[in-house]
């Protein structure tokens, strides 16, 4: 025997691209937390989606108390979408979980609301349809164009999304018939927006598409 004492082998976790259990590496720094505060509001936002629709429902939906409640969650719901963005590009803590659960919860809650008022026959399917049809359709061009780039997030996407916030909200509040032409009018809005920014993805795309392939075919 040469005498030496045989030691286990050692791990370094310092060593880049390694990551415990639950966290993720970004760019060789300090591994990301994958339950970290912003995919936790994240979470937070789908957990309130069945909580909402139970709100919404209760009574028929004709309940005024449980549709101001239900109109409570749907308001605090949408401010942790735009709260768990701005925590996570403040704090470093973007994450592959994070940008998939994201506009999951985001398309769950406000697809959820508009399904729900047109089970209730206060707002037209084909309403429903339209602005389900353009999300649907932007998270298929996404996949469509992803290995080329990713098409940064517009101005007009934003307004579109806070006009749909507003217009979905106004239509949950147990508010006076009077008062149905305003809702109507910001759902007009609403629909607008979706359908001119829904365009100019699309063509966004389609010139990213062009543009990657040229170069791929250099």
């Amino acid at each position: 025997m040469s005498g030496a004492v045989d030691r286990p082998a050692t791990h370094d976790d310092s060593t880049p691209g390694h990551a415990e259990p639950g966290h993720e590496v970004r760019g060789g720094k300090q591994p990301v937390p994958t339950m970290n505060v912003a995919n936790v509001l994240t979470i937070s936002r789908l957990a309130l989606v069945p909580v909402f629709l139970f709100a919404l429902f209760y009574g028929s939906g004709d309940d005024q108390a449980w549709r101001l409640i239900a109109a409570v969650l749907f308001a605090v719901a949408s401010i942790t979408d735009q709260v768990d963005g701005w925590v996570a590009r403040r704090y470093g803590l973007i994450t592959d979980f994070g940008k998939i659960a994201d506009p999951i919860a985001d398309k769950a809650l406000t697809g959820s609301a508009l399904v729900g008022l047109s089970l209730l026959g206060e707002l037209p399917w084909w309403v429903t349809f339209v602005i389900a049809a353009r999300e649907i359709g932007v998270t298929l061009l996404r996949f469509w164009v992803i290995k080329h780039g990713v098409i940064p997030a517009s101005r007009g996407g934003k307004v579109k999304t806070m006009a749909q916030v507003l217009a979905i909200g106004l239509f949950l509040l147990p508010l006076p018939l009077a008062l149905d032409p305003v809702r109507w009018v910001m759902m007009g809005i609403a629909l607008l927006l979706t359908v001119a920014t829904g365009v100019d993805y699309v063509v966004r795309a389609i010139r990213l598409r062009t543009v990657g392939m040229r170069v791929q075919g250099q």
